[in-house]
């Protein structure tokens, strides 16, 4: 039986490829591996990618196309021809993270489909003996309030689709991958957050919220989503944080210097190995939103996220270990 281990809590990387100009896979997986780092989460099943992860040695998190949800969730048949062709196709070669069904879904079009198509993947890997955790990505707009953390909860349009997958979550004990991202609440209100706080300098001061203090605002973003976990039956559900990142150009307060010194931070702080004030037992596990800069997403913060430019120099330092 092929089963998952998911005892090490290392930094991992989103390694996406909405670009014209970025560098082979094999020369990134190189370049990941060069860099200390033993975890890359890919999109959706890019072949290529996947054949130049055999025997890497990097643990995966394999996504679907959003768009293939309905057609996991209603068609059990097809949920098994995808994991036979994108999972038992390179196992034991590459090893298997995480299997995520939609990212950012929900609330949306496609968030009804996210729960059905969980169960369809997981009873095609089951019927193969594979035992990789099934989950789903979402957005803080699964949220409909955050802040206090104590305070949060799941949105009217998101708690349907969140009160149907996190019972799942929490018998078969898989985490849920949750996108956290500071900066875009610090350019919203730049005035009101401290800039200390949102970048997680340890000279920031510290908010309360009851018994528990927060001085960066990762943390307390990944307590929000805990709470609101909580109000559903999650308690026993792990965050494990999908995306974070800084963009270092395209708005006033992305800069490469805030780039450099949250992504730093967030790296650093990872790896404590401390978890939450909420949940200070359980290790963080976090994948850095970029690897590249892509110039075919939109214009703006959204093509420069990355901690490479696509000629794999450094758009800044970056200490992993």
């Amino acid at each position: 039986m092929y089963v998952v281990d998911v005892g090490a809590q290392v930094i991992g990387v989103n390694y996406g490829l909405l670009g014209n100009n970025l560098p082979s896979a094999d020369q990134v997986i190189a370049l990941i591996k060069s860099n200390k780092i033993n975890k890359v989460r890919i999109f959706q099943p890019y072949q290529g990618v996947l054949q130049t992860l055999k025997d890497s040695n990097l643990e995966v998190v394999l996504g679907t196309l959003n768009e293939d949800l309905q057609q996991l969730a209603t068609d059990q048949s097809f949920a098994a021809n995808w994991v036979k062709d994108n999972v038992l196709a390179y196992i034991p070669s590459v090893k298997f993270r995480y299997i995520t069904l939609g990212n950012e879904v929900i609330p949306g079009q496609y968030a009804n489909f996210v729960y059905d198509a969980m169960q369809n993947v997981q009873n095609a890997l089951k019927a193969a003996n594979v035992n990789v955790p099934v989950t789903t990505v979402v957005s803080y707009a699964v949220l409909g309030s955050s802040y206090p953390p104590s305070n949060a909860s799941f949105g009217q349009d998101s708690s349907a689709a969140m009160s149907k997958i996190v019972p799942f979550l929490q018998q078969n004990q898989y985490p849920l991958l949750a996108n956290v991202y500071p900066c875009f609440a610090y350019f919203g209100e730049p005035t009101t957050i401290d800039a200390d706080y949102a970048l997680g300098n340890p000279n920031a001061s510290f908010v309360y919220d009851g018994t528990l203090s927060y001085n960066n605002m990762f943390d307390a973003m990944i307590d929000a989503m805990y709470v609101a976990l909580e109000k559903v039956g999650g308690n026993g559900v792990k965050i494990v944080v999908s995306e974070t990142g800084w963009p270092s150009a395209g708005a006033d307060l992305a800069t490469t210097n805030n780039a450099k010194t949250y992504v730093n931070n967030v790296i650093q702080r990872v790896l404590t190995g401390k978890g939450t004030p909420k949940r200070p037992e359980t290790p963080l596990e976090a994948y850095i939103f970029a690897l590249f800069n892509e110039n075919q997403k939109p214009a703006g913060t959204e093509q420069n996220f990355g901690l490479f430019y696509p000629d794999m120099t450094p758009v800044y330092p970056v200490n992993i270990v």
